[in-house]
């Protein structure tokens, strides 16, 4: 009942600024009525049409209240305090506006409604709802659940925050909170043959955990203490992990190319050289075929992971999703040297030329470049199903 009035009283404020005064009392908006005609009357206090609906929507708003006050006192449930407090500052906060524009002189009379002190009861009523939000916490603690727990701490916040202090409330607030969240353990258990690099797991883990993390949900890649209750088991099997064997193999291509080689002088039957229109001596184009060897040197190595990631509820003990999951890395390299004019070569050819056979990465090192893909894999299974750890 408190949450569903806070919903209607947000939603009178939100529609307090929303049409007129006479369209927000002819739907019953009251408050927003109010708070239309009081804005009116600060700019013009004779305006006797807001006059008359701040007159008429403030006494059907009081006598609303105070109908719902005297219902819910006679009614007596300890959980009804909070909507008591919220109505009498409701009824303050209103009081509070229209004092700013009365009295009011309409119609030969006076208007103005008598001064009412709320404090004192919406202390009463403060105190009251703080006492039943504490003692709903103390109660919601007995059920051991994560949602109780939840629910326990949101009503001792409410208490403090009415109230300030009770006995102990730090203390039940801190476990209250402690024992509602749920956290999960994500950890990699190697099924394979090889034997990995001491800092491979610590990489594969490195996952950018919290950021998946929420109020209530706290992902952990190291176990925490004994006393500390692990809901969720979030487990990297790796099944398979292969490397293979350095490859390294030639392929020879012979290149041919006809390239421009100078210029002969054109002569004519006498062995003079001809001129052309301007006295110019007429030239022509010299080529010659040229041809190269080129020996490319290609070098390869591949690593291929393969496994599935399962997350597990451990209470009770139930597999939620199990997918599989793999990477591969791959190492390439190219060289190459010519025999030949190397002239016949295209700019691309000539740069493999600069380029010579490297060492081959070790095993290890091909494992280590395969995680980050891995990494990748994993974190795209731990976003597509973290809504199932709650």
């Amino acid at each position: 009942m408190k949450r569903t009035f806070g919903i209607l009283f947000l939603a009178a404020l939100l529609t307090s600024g929303c049409g007129s005064s006479k369209k927000q009392l002819e739907v019953g908006n009251y408050d927003a009525a109010i708070n239309k005609a009081v804005s009116e009357l600060r700019k013009n206090p004779d305006d006797e049409k807001e006059i008359a609906i701040l007159e008429r929507a403030m006494n059907i708003a009081l006598d609303q209240d105070n109908e719902r006050i005297r219902l819910l006192k006679i009614e007596g449930r300890s959980n009804a305090w909070d909507e008591i407090y919220l109505i009498y500052k409701k009824m303050s906060d209103r009081q509070s506006a229209v004092r700013t524009v009365t009295p009011i002189r309409y119609e030969g009379r006076t208007i103005e409604w008598p001064y009412v002190d709320y404090l004192q009861e919406m202390v009463i009523a403060k105190k009251k709802a703080a006492d039943f939000y504490y003692a709903h916490g103390q109660e919601l603690m007995k059920n051991s659940t994560k949602d109780s727990y939840r629910q326990a701490y949101a009503e001792f916040v409410r208490a403090r925050e009415y109230v300030g202090d009770y006995p102990g409330i730090d203390q039940m607030m801190q476990e209250s909170r402690y024992l509602g969240i749920s956290r999960a353990y994500v950890t990699v258990k190697n099924y394979s043959a090889t034997k990995f690099p001491e800092d491979f797991e610590k990489e594969l883990l490195a996952l950018d955990l919290p950021r998946l993390n929420n109020e209530w949900v706290e992902y952990h890649t190291t176990m925490p203490g004994n006393d500390t209750q692990i809901d969720y088991l979030i487990s990297i099997n790796l099944r398979t992990v292969a490397v293979s064997p350095d490859k390294q193999f030639q392929r020879d291509t012979l290149v041919k190319a006809t390239v421009e080689d100078g210029f002969d002088y054109v002569k004519d039957a006498r062995g003079n050289v001809l001129k052309d229109s301007l006295g110019n001596d007429v030239k022509v184009k010299k080529y010659s075929n040229l041809q190269c060897a080129l020996i490319q040197t290609f070098q390869v190595k591949e690593c291929i992971i393969q496994g599935d990631v399962e997350m597990q509820a451990l209470y009770p003990e139930r597999t939620i999703k199990k997918e599989p999951i793999g990477a591969t890395s791959n190492f390439e390299h190219v060289s190459a040297r010519a025999i030949g004019d190397v002239n016949a070569l295209s700019v691309e050819q000539k740069k493999m030329l600069q380029s010579s056979i490297v060492e081959f990465p070790m095993d290890f090192e091909m494992i280590i470049m395969c995680t980050e893909n891995l990494k990748n894999a994993i974190r795209g299974f731990m976003e597509a199903n973290r809504r199932y750890i709650n």
